[in-house]
C-alpha cells in the first residue's frame, strides 16, 4: 500500500511525486515567466499616480493682496471640497494666480480632472470684472516626464534655424507608436514683426491702436453660406487670411490726400525670428569623448532641446529605441549632416541597465544559492533547489505582470530580496529528505512523502508569518507607497508559491535524483557533530538558573547597546541613500528683476569656471528665461513653471558610473564647495545643486514652512531662518520662496486729459504694451507644424528707457498729436511680492540641503532649530509642527518641518503600524497553530535579537564601505526578518513538540530539535544572507541588505541556543504544576544528554 502523507503537505507530495502532469506544469511556469519579461513594461521606478492639477488665473492690474481675495482663496475653498485632494499649493502675484491641487496618491488622473473642473464650474459666478476666464487647467502626471531629450546644436546653426528643424522633427516624432507627447524646449519661434516708425504714424495721423484693430481685422475670412446653381451647391466664402510676410505688408492702414497707405509706409515687417526672450546653450565638458561628442566646443553653442514622452503602460525602453532608431533614418534628409543630435537623457537606456544589471544580480543570487546546497548536501540536492527556484521566480514574474506592476529597479529588487528566502521552505524539505533517506527505514518514495509531511505544518505556518510580515507594508501610504508597495507584494507572492511548490515540485524533482542514491550507514543523532557542540553549549543553560540569567542578561545588554547605537549617532538614520546618476541639475535663481542676459552671464560664468574644469562631465545643457524639460523631481518641485528672465537651470551629464571613481554624490558635494563662493560673488539669490532623488521627490530635504496671519512678521522671520540656514554647517544650498524689494514704474492715466485727447485706457494700455514689449495682435493661417503670430511693437530705440516711452507720440482719434507724457503721470513705487499659500494658509519657504557629518535631514534639524524657535518676533515664542499643519487661523509664527523630514515622519510612522501589525498577526497565527498562550512569545523571541545585527551591522558597513545609513530600506528587512526569522523557531519548537508526544523527556527533545534543526536553520540563514549580498553594493538598496545579512547572523546565532531554552523551562513550568511529574536533576540530565 502506497504510503499518504497526514498533512496537505504530504498529500500534495503523494500526489505530484510521480505524476506526468508535474513536468508539465514546470514547463508551463517557465513560459509563463517568459511571457511576462517580454510583455511588461520596464522602466527604472514604479508607476507613481500622483495627479498635479494647476489652475492658472489672469487678473491683470490686481496686486497679489486682490488676486489672493478676490481669485486664490474663492478658487481654493472650492477645490477643498474636493474629498480626494490632499494638498493645495498657491501663489499670487501681481496680476496673476495659481493654485496646484495635488492628489492622493492613486487617484484616476480622468476622474481628479473632471471632478476640479465641475467644482470650478460651480463658482464661476462668483469671479469677479476682470478677470481673464476660462482658466488655464494645466494636468500633469508622472507620464508627463520626458524619458528622452534630444539637443540639437551645430557651429553654422542659429537658435531660429535649430527650432526650424526641430519644429519638423517635432512632428515626425509624434508619429511613433508609444509616443505621448513631443515638447521643443528653446529656439527662436517664426513670426511676424511689425516695427512701428512713430514718425511715420505722426506723419501720416495714424494711431498705433488703430494699426492693431485693422491687422485684426484683415486677419478674418470664413464660409457665409452657399447658393444652387445648375443643381450644384457653391459655397461662398468671404475674406482672406494673412499667410505671409507680403500679405501684411499690403495691408491699408489709413487714406492720406486720398491715396492708400499701406502698412509697409509706415512700419518695417520682419519675417524671421522674435526679439531673445530665453536661451537654450550647449556645451561639452573634458570627458565628451565618453559620450562619442568629437567636436569640442569652447564656450557655448544655440541649441534646442526636444522633449519625448511615453504614454501609460508602454514600455519606456522600446519607446526610447524607437525615437533613436526614427532619429538615425532622418539624418541626413531632415536633419543636416553638420547639425549634432545629443542625447541627453535616456531614461529608457538607464531602465535597460538597471534591468540588465539586476538581472544578473538574480542569476548571481540563484546560482550562488544553489552552489550553498550543492555544498551542503550534495549535487542531487542542489540541482532539486536549481529547478524550483526559477519555477517560483517565473510565476511570480507573471502575477505581477497580473498585478499591473511593470518591470522596473524595485520589483526586481523584490525578486532578488525574495531569493534567500524562497528557498527557505525547498532547503527545509531537501534537508528532511536528505536525513529520512540517510536513516534508510523506507523506500525513497516513502522517504520523499514522510520527509515533506514531517515539515510540512510547521512550513506552512513559516510562509504564512512572513506573510504576515510583509503584507501590511503594502499598506504604507503618501509617495513612498508605491515605490515600496511591489516589495511586499511580489516577495509575498514568491513565498507564498515556494511553499506550493516545496509541497509539489520539490519532492517530484527530489524523487527523479535522489530515488537510486545508495545508504552506507546508520543515521545515529548522538554520534553526530552537532550534538556533541549543540549539547556543550545548552546543557548548562538547561541545568544552571544562574548560567541561564546570565546568558538572558548578556542578550538584553548586547540589546540595549545596539539602541543605544542610533541615539549616538554611531548608525545615522535617514529616509533613503544617495543614488549614484550620471545628471546633476543646477538651480539658478537671481534677484528677482534681473535681465536674461545678466542672468545668462552668470550660468556661464559657472560652466566656464568650474563645471568646464571637472573631468566627468561630458557634456551641458543650460537654460535660462525658460524651463529645462522636467523629471520626476522638476514635476513635483514645478520646475516648468521656471519662465522668468531671472531664473535659469544648469544640466550636466557625466560619464558612466562604471568609469567614475567617485558617485555623483560626492561630484556634487564638490560642485557646491566651488559654486556657492562663486554664485555669492555673482550676486546670486539662490542657487542649488540638485540631484535626483532615489525615491519620492520633495520640494527639499530640508524645507522650514514658516506661517502667521501677519505675513510682513512671516517675511521677517523667513529670512532669519534663511540666515541661520547658511551660518550652519550642516545646511548648504539655502534658498527661500519670497521676492527681493525692488522698484517698479506704474503709469497712471490721467483720465480727464486722454478724454480730451479721445483716448480710452485700453488704447493707452495697448500702446504702452506695444511700445515696451509687443503687441500679439493674431496668428498666421499657414501650413506650417508651427504656430506663426503677428506681432507689432516699436523699435529696441525707443524701448530702452522711460523717458523715451513718454515722448511717444500717438495720434489721437480727434487727429491730434499727442505725447504720451501729457495723459499719463509716472509713479515710482515698490513691487508687490508674490504671496504663497498651503492648505488655504499663508505660508514662507525656506529651503536646505543636507551637509555636514551626518547629512541626514533629522541631524540637521536638531543642530538649527533651537536658534530658529528663539528668533525674537512680536507674538513671542515660535510654535513647531512636526507632522500637521498649524490649525487654520493660527495667531502667530509658526514653523512646520518638511520636506524629506516629513517624508521620513510619515514612512518611519507607517513601517512602525506595518510592524506592530505583522506582529499581532504573526502572534494569531502561532496562537490558533500551538494552541498555547506561552508558545507565541517564544517564538516571537528572535524578532527583537534582530537588531542585535542589524545596527552594528550598518555601523560596520559604514565604516568599510562609506555613506551607508539605517533607511527606509533598512527598516523593510527588519520587518523581513519578524516573519523569516520565525521559520527558525517554528521548525524548533515544533520538532520538540513532536518528540515529547512521541513520549521522549522534555530535556532530550530540546536537545533533539537543536540538533536536528540546526543544519536547515544554518542553511536558510546562509541562504538568506547569500541572496541578499548580491545586493550589498546598490545605493538605494544596501541598507535592506546589511538588515537582512547582519539581522539574519545576529538573530539566527542567538535563536539557535535562546528558544530551545526558553521553551525547555516555559514546558517544565506546565509539567510541573502535572500530578507525579519529577524534574529530573542536573546530574541526571547531563548524564542523559551527555552519554553516547
Amino acid at each position: 500500500m502506497a504510503v499518504v502523507g497526514k498533512g496537505l503537505a504530504g498529500k500534495l507530495a503523494s500526489a505530484f511525486i510521480n505524476n506526468k502532469l508535474t513536468g508539465i506544469l514546470v514547463i508551463v511556469s517557465f513560459f509563463l515567466g517568459f511571457v511576462a519579461i517580454m510583455t511588461t513594461p520596464k522602466q527604472e521606478d514604479p508607476d507613481i499616480v500622483v495627479p498635479m492639477i494647476d489652475v492658472i488665473v489672469r487678473y491683470p492690474g490686481a496686486s497679489p493682496e486682490v488676486v489672493e481675495k478676490k481669485v486664490v482663496e474663492p478658487i481654493e475653498h472650492q477645490l477643498w471640497q474636493i474629498k480626494d485632494i490632499e494638498y493645495l499649493y498657491s501663489a499670487a502675484g501681481d496680476g496673476w494666480g495659481i493654485v496646484t491641487a495635488r492628489f492622493y496618491v492613486g487617484t484616476d488622473p480622468a476622474k481628479a480632472l473632471v471632478n476640479l473642473n465641475a467644482k470650478l464650474m460651480e463658482g464661476i459666478d462668483k469671479v469677479p470684472d476682470g478677470v481673464k476666464l476660462p482658466p488655464l487647467i494645466m494636468s500633469k502626471s508622472i507620464d508627463d516626464v520626458p524619458i528622452l531629450t534630444l539637443t540639437l546644436w551645430g557651429k553654422n546653426y542659429t537658435s531660429y534655424d535649430i527650432y526650424r528643424i526641430a519644429a519638423t522633427l517635432e512632428e515626425e516624432l509624434t508619429k511613433i507608436k508609444g509616443v505621448s507627447s513631443v515638447f521643443v524646449v528653446g529656439g527662436q519661434k517664426r513670426q511676424i514683426t511689425v516695427y512701428l516708425d512713430p514718425q511715420k504714424l505722426s506723419a501720416y495721423h495714424i494711431n498705433p491702436f488703430q494699426v492693431i484693430q485693422i491687422l485684426k481685422q484683415a486677419n478674418y475670412g470664413g464660409n457665409s453660406g452657399f447658393f444652387v446653381k445648375d443643381n450644384r451647391v457653391i459655397t461662398v466664402q468671404t475674406g482672406r487670411f494673412i499667410k505671409d510676410k507680403r500679405d501684411v505688408e499690403n495691408i491699408v492702414v489709413a487714406v492720406y490726400n486720398g491715396k492708400p497707405i499701406f502698412l509697409k509706409d509706415i512700419a518695417k515687417v520682419v519675417d524671421g525670428p522674435g526679439e531673445i526672450t530665453h536661451y537654450v546653450l550647449f556645451g561639452t565638458g573634458p570627458a565628451h569623448d565618453e559620450k562619442g561628442i568629437k567636436e569640442n566646443i569652447k564656450g557655448e553653442l544655440p541649441a534646442v532641446t526636444i522633449a519625448v514622452a511615453k504614454k501609460k503602460g508602454t514600455n519606456a525602453v522600446d519607446v526610447a529605441e524607437k525615437v533613436l532608431q526614427r532619429i538615425e533614418a532622418m539624418k541626413g534628409t531632415l536633419i543636416p549632416s553638420d547639425l549634432h543630435v545629443t542625447v541627453t537623457r535616456n531614461y529608457g537606456e538607464t531602465a535597460k541597465e538597471k534591468f540588465d544589471e539586476l538581472l544578473k544580480h538574480l542569476f548571481i543570487a540563484t546560482f550562488s544559492v544553489v552552489l550553498l546546497i550543492a555544498v551542503a548536501l550534495g549535487w542531487r540536492e542542489a540541482i532539486v533547489v536549481g529547478i524550483t527556484v526559477p519555477v517560483i521566480l517565473a510565476l511570480t514574474l507573471f502575477f505581477s505582470k497580473l498585478y499591473g506592476f511593470t518591470l522596473n529597479r524595485v520589483t526586481l529588487f523584490a525578486l532578488i530580496f525574495s531569493i534567500g528566502v524562497l528557498v527557505d521552505a525547498a532547503i527545509v524539505v531537501i534537508e528532511n529528505i536528505h536525513r529520512w533517506m540517510s536513516m534508510g527505514k523506507v523506500t525513497p518514495r516513502e522517504a520523499i512523502i514522510l520527509a515533506t509531511d514531517e515539515v510540512g505544518n510547521p512550513n506552512i505556518l513559516a510562509t504564512a508569518t512572513i506573510v504576515a510580515a510583509l503584507i501590511p507594508m503594502a499598506f504604507v501610504g503618501g509617495l513612498m507607497g508605491p515605490y515600496m508597495r511591489p516589495i511586499p507584494i511580489n516577495a509575498s507572492t514568491a513565498i507564498a508559491l515556494s511553499a506550493l511548490i516545496a509541497f509539489t515540485i520539490t519532492p517530484w524533482a527530489a524523487y527523479l535524483l535522489l530515488k537510486n542514491v545508495q545508504i552506507h550507514e546508520e543515521y545515529n543523532i548522538r554520534k553526530t557533530f552537532f550534538w556533541k557542540l549543540y549539547t556543550a553549549i545548552v546543557v548548562p543553560l538547561i541545568t544552571s538558573k544562574v548560567k541561564k540569567w546570565t546568558f538572558y542578561g548578556l542578550i538584553l545588554g548586547l540589546m540595549g547597546f545596539s539602541i543605544w547605537m542610533l541615539f549616538a549617532k554611531l548608525v545615522v538614520v535617514k529616509m533613503l541613500p544617495y543614488d549614484n546618476k550620471s545628471e546633476i541639475n543646477i538651480v539658478i535663481d537671481m534677484p528677482e528683476g534681473t535681465s536674461l542676459e545678466e542672468t545668462a552671464r552668470v550660468a556661464k560664468t559657472i560652466t566656464e569656471q568650474v563645471i568646464r574644469k571637472e573631468n566627468i562631465v561630458t557634456d551641458y545643457q543650460i537654460y535660462v528665461g525658460t524651463a529645462a524639460p522636467f523629471d520626476f523631481n522638476g514635476l513635483v518641485r514645478h520646475y516648468y513653471l521656471r519662465q522668468y528672465p531671472w531664473q535659469a537651470e544648469i544640466h550636466v551629464n557625466l560619464i558612466n558610473k562604471e568609469k567614475r571613481s567617485i558617485s555623483s554624490h560626492e561630484f556634487a558635494k564638490r560642485l557646491r564647495e566651488k559654486i556657492h563662493p562663486l554664485a555669492k560673488e555673482l550676486g546670486v539669490k539662490n542657487l542649488q545643486v540638485v540631484e535626483n532623488p532615489p525615491g519620492p521627490p520633495v520640494l527639499s530635504p530640508i524645507v522650514a514652512e514658516v506661517y502667521g496671519n501677519d505675513y510682513q512678521t512671516a517675511l521677517n522671520v523667513a529670512w532669519k531662518v534663511r540666515e541661520i540656514f547658511e551660518k550652519a554647517p550642516s545646511v548648504t544650498d539655502t534658498a527661500i520662496y519670497a521676492d527681493v524689494d525692488r522698484q517698479k514704474y506704474r503709469i497712471v492715466v490721467d483720465e480727464q486729459k486722454a478724454k480730451l485727447s479721445g483716448f480710452t485706457k485700453r488704447q493707452i494700455w495697448a500702446v504702452v504694451a506695444m511700445a515696451l514689449y509687443g503687441y500679439e495682435v493674431t496668428t498666421l493661417r499657414t501650413p506650417d507644424f508651427e504656430k506663426v503670430n503677428l506681432i507689432v511693437k516699436f523699435p529696441e530705440g525707443k524701448r530702452s528707457g522711460i523717458d523715451r516711452l513718454l515722448n511717444t507720440k500717438i495720434v489721437s482719434p480727434l487727429g491730434k498729436e499727442v505725447p504720451l507724457r501729457e495723459i499719463v503721470k509716472v509713479e515710482k513705487v515698490p513691487a508687490e511680492k508674490t504671496i504663497y499659500r498651503k492648505n488655504m494658509r499663508r505660508v514662507v519657504y525656506v529651503c536646505g540641503d543636507v551637509a555636514g557629518k551626518y547629512e541626514a535631514p533629522f541631524y540637521s534639524i536638531l543642530d538649527i532649530r533651537d536658534k530658529i524657535l528663539s528668533i525674537p518676533n512680536p507674538y513671542g515664542k515660535i510654535e513647531e509642527y512636526w507632522y500637521n499643519l498649524p490649525p487654520a487661523g493660527y495667531k502667530g509664527i509658526a514653523v512646520k518641518w518638511d520636506g524629506e523630514m516629513h517624508i521620513t515622519i510619515r514612512v518611519f510612522k507607517d513601517l512602525g503600524i506595518a510592524f506592530a501589525g505583522a506582529v499581532f498577526l504573526i502572534w494569531v497565527l502561532i496562537l490558533a497553530w500551538f494552541k498555547d498562550y506561552r508558545i507565541p512569545g517564544i517564538i516571537m523571541a528572535p524578532i527583537p535579537l534582530t537588531l542585535v545585527g542589524i545596527i552594528p551591522g550598518h555601523w560596520l558597513m559604514d565604516k568599510v564601505m562609506g555613506n551607508v545609513f539605517f533607511t527606509a530600506t533598512s527598516m523593510i528587512g527588519f520587518i523581513a526578518l519578524a516573519g523569516i526569522i520565525i521559520r527558525n523557531s517554528i521548525l524548533l519548537v515544533d520538532f520538540a513538540e513532536q518528540r515529547l508526544r512521541e513520549g521522549v523527556p522534555l530535556h532530550v527533545a530540546v536537545v533533539e530539535s537543536g540538533v536536528v534543526r540546526t543544519r536547515p536553520v544554518l542553511l536558510t540563514a546562509a541562504a538568506l544572507i547569500v541572496g541578499a549580498f548580491v545586493i550589498i553594493f546598490d545605493p538605494i538598496f544596501n541598507g535592506l541588505a546589511v538588515s537582512l545579512i547582519f539581522g539574519t547572523i545576529g538573530s539566527t546565532t542567538l535563536t539557535l541556543v535562546l528558544i530551545p531554552v526558553m521553551y525547555y523551562y516555559s514546558r517544565l513550568k506546565t509539567f510541573q504544576r502535572q500530578p507525579g511529574f519529577v524534574v529530573p536533576k542536573p546530574e541526571e540530565v547531563k548524564k542523559d544528554l551527555l552519554a553516547d
